[in-house]
């Protein structure tokens, strides 16, 4: 298990690589080929980011009482 700290890391590491791949996909067209690859890596990037935060505020309570 991982502690806060690394995950709070990992999440800052992350985001500088989707700050890095929003400014590499800015300037191209919609119709370039090079465009599909980076958006998908984005949302790919922005799963894993949703998912770490899940765990750092995972929700407590029950679902099915």
């Amino acid at each position: 298990m991982r502690t806060e700290n690394q995950i709070k890391s990992k999440i800052n590491e992350m985001t500088l690589q989707r700050r890095s791949l929003e400014s590499r996909i800015a300037p191209l067209k919609e119709d370039d080929p090079g465009r599909a690859g980076l958006t998908s890596q984005l949302a790919r990037l922005d799963d894993m980011i949703m998912m770490l935060e899940w765990v750092l505020n995972e929700p407590v309570g029950k679902y099915h009482a």
